[in-house]
């Protein structure tokens, strides 16, 4: 009994400790993104991404071969372009238009956009893939659309491109997810494996545009900024922990419950966006803080919904709405797909 608690406490504090890195890596990364176009003047999201993709690549290289942190799954040279380029066409541009968005709204516009991908992927799996969902799911749905709609309205550093970047960057997320039930059947990647394959097509995908669209202004920049040789380091720098951010979703996924990662997730964002006002200071408004609010609200009883309707699936197996799976009513009990989260339910 006394070697169960222990084993409690220590799975708790592995837990505990998984959430907080992932936490730490991910607000570093964004509040790292946002420094480099703001206060550097860096103003090239593609470039940025570049050098993002090539820290992945060589991180996952060395992750895999060198510190054999995890076998390296084999892939089929005919399905690596088959499969992951297409893959790593929407990764590429997922990636892309986030730091777009970065670059012209505040970090807590931007947060709070993203949460909007719940809803996304289940109308566009509604709409393109005809897929029915249990009606809590739709409600749960209400509070995310309608905190988007309020913080969108109050927020008063609104762009208008990097918001349609940001939106358009949910349905590039949704749209991954989505693929990835079809393209990647058969291959159980994990998050290492995934930026190992992808992040070299993306590089490939994105070198070429970076150069002609920001090659000139990136040389222009080397000449006239005051601290190159800073600047390039908080650059590469943001470009290897953006890789550690990879490496970190992978502990914390194995570390938690789909419960925990769900909420995790969304005061992760919460976090976010207090560490980014703290430093950058935008102005937030009463109405867009509780905009924000009641979309993370949303988001994680959206999660909550997701769980409560896995779990009453697995406990009834055999039970006609699951067995009969060409009718609508079974079609309905269909789970929305949610990128990483989908290892844990």
């Amino acid at each position: 009994m006394e070697q169960g608690g222990q084993a409690g406490g220590l799975g708790n504090l592995r837990a505990l400790l998984a959430i907080l890195q992932w936490w730490g890596f991910n607000v570093t990364v964004i509040i790292i993104n946002k420094w480099i176009f703001q206060k550097l003047d860096f103003k090239f999201p593609l470039t940025v991404s570049c050098v993002h993709f090539i820290c992945s690549s060589i991180g996952a290289y060395i992750a895999i071969h060198v510190l054999k942190a995890k076998p390296l799954i084999e892939v089929e040279p005919e399905d690596r372009w088959k499969r992951i380029f297409p893959m790593s066409f929407v990764f590429c541009i997922n990636i892309v238009l986030g730091n777009i968005s970065l670059r012209y709204i505040p970090v807590s516009f931007m947060q709070t956009i993203k949460s909007f991908t719940p809803a996304t992927t289940v109308i566009l799996q509604w709409l393109v893939w005809s897929k029915y969902f249990d009606w809590r799911i739709w409600a749960s749905l209400v509070p995310i659309v309608g905190g988007i709609l309020v913080t969108s309205i109050t927020e008063l550093s609104f762009n208008m491109f990097g918001f349609c970047a940001a939106m358009v960057g949910c349905l590039a997320t949704s749209t991954k997810t989505i693929l990835a039930e079809s393209l990647l059947h058969g291959y159980k990647f994990d998050s290492i494996n995934t930026v190992y394959y992808m992040a070299p097509f993306a590089t490939m995908i994105l070198a070429l545009p970076a150069m002609l669209l920001e090659g000139g202004g990136v040389v222009n920049w080397f000449y006239t900024h005051d601290s190159v040789v800073s600047a390039l380091v908080i650059i590469i720098g943001s470009g290897v922990l953006a890789f550690c951010l990879n490496f970190s979703i992978f502990y914390v996924i194995h570390s938690t419950t789909a419960v925990t990662f769900n909420v995790a997730g969304n005061l992760k964002v919460a976090v976010a966006v207090l560490v980014s006002w703290l430093i950058f200071r935008n102005p937030i408004s009463a109405m867009n803080a509780i905009g924000c609010a009641i979309t993370l609200v949303g988001c994680t009883f959206y999660g909550y919904v997701r769980h409560l309707i896995s779990q009453q699936q697995t406990a009834s197996p055999g039970s006609p709405r699951t067995s009969q799976t060409n009718s609508p009513r079974s079609r309905m009990e269909m789970l929305p797909l949610v990128g990483d989260k989908q290892e844990k339910v």
